[in-house]
């Protein structure tokens, strides 16, 4: 649980971060230098005689999908939206979480969707307001394609990856990270104009920050966490990065945002954990 409590901060930071310093750079081509960065920190892990054959196919789609297509559809949306609200568009993940699960498990009545749904609830508080903009609806559809791909990752590699210990997930994330930087690459080959590209100082700090800590560290973390709790605390984790991205806007880009509504919005998440809790002991 720790994992994703820390996971939670560093994403929140995240938000700001990308809004901040990297919208001026191609969207396609900062979520390949980012996941290549990520790849090149866990490559020193890579052991293939020691990795289960069987799980490396498995482990690749997962990279390509849960961080590589991720990746393109999440930084792109960063066009169209402030940082606060792509933070308070992540609220639809534990929904696709809780709908994956029942779905693979073909059980559509489960406590699981009470949970889910408080979580969803307190975040959607906090994004509340009569005046959107037609940029938040631009990205709606990019934020909900990422939103679901990051969840099915999850749910996927909670899956496969059962019993395997914290040492066997460092070398399969090694294989992650590859198949994420595949789908990037081709992306970014067929799209992005290499000759546009100009990165500052600052942008660069933030990119290599973004892929080493944010992305590396933290998608090892986090998917690691998901092993170590139930599915109703991972819907609720999932959103806990929310009102603390929605601060740290606040704070470090001077986005407006109705404070009241950020308070209501995360006891309201509290209370679902503390639900998810006391439903599990």
């Amino acid at each position: 649980m720790i994992y994703l409590i820390i996971v939670s901060i560093i994403w929140s930071l995240s938000f700001a971060l990308i809004k901040g310093q990297l919208t001026s750079i191609d969207p396609f081509f900062v979520s390949f230098i980012r996941l290549l960065i990520s790849f090149i920190i866990f490559l020193p892990f890579l052991r293939l005689k020691e990795i289960n054959k069987k799980l490396i196919p498995h482990l690749l789609l997962i990279g390509a999908i849960q961080y590589g297509i991720m990746y393109l559809a999440y930084i792109y949306s960063y066009q169209y939206l402030q940082a606060f609200e792509i933070a308070i568009l992540t609220i639809f993940t534990p929904i696709f979480i809780v709908i994956i699960i029942d779905v693979w498990n073909k059980n559509f009545i489960s406590t699981n969707w009470i949970k889910a749904v408080l979580a969803i609830i307190g975040s959607a508080i906090i994004i509340y307001s009569d005046k959107i903009t037609v940029g938040f609806w631009k990205g709606i559809l990019l934020m909900q394609v990422s939103n679901f791909l990051f969840a099915f990752g999850q749910i996927y590699y909670k899956k496969i990856i059962k019993d395997e210990s914290v040492k066997t997930q460092k070398q399969n994330f090694g294989i992650i990270f590859f198949g994420a930087v595949l789908v990037t690459a081709i992306f970014s080959l067929f799209s992005v104009d290499f000759n546009q590209i100009s990165i500052s100082l600052n942008q660069g700090l933030t990119l290599i920050y973004l892929g080493a800590v944010a992305s590396g560290l933290s998608f090892f973390l986090w998917n690691v966490g998901a092993t170590k709790v139930n599915e109703g605390n991972l819907a609720v984790f999932n959103n806990l990065k929310i009102p603390l991205g929605v601060l740290f806007s606040i704070i470090i880009l001077s986005e407006s945002v109705n404070i009241l509504q950020l308070i209501i919005g995360f006891i309201i998440m509290i209370v679902a954990f503390l639900y998810n809790s006391k439903k599990h002991k």
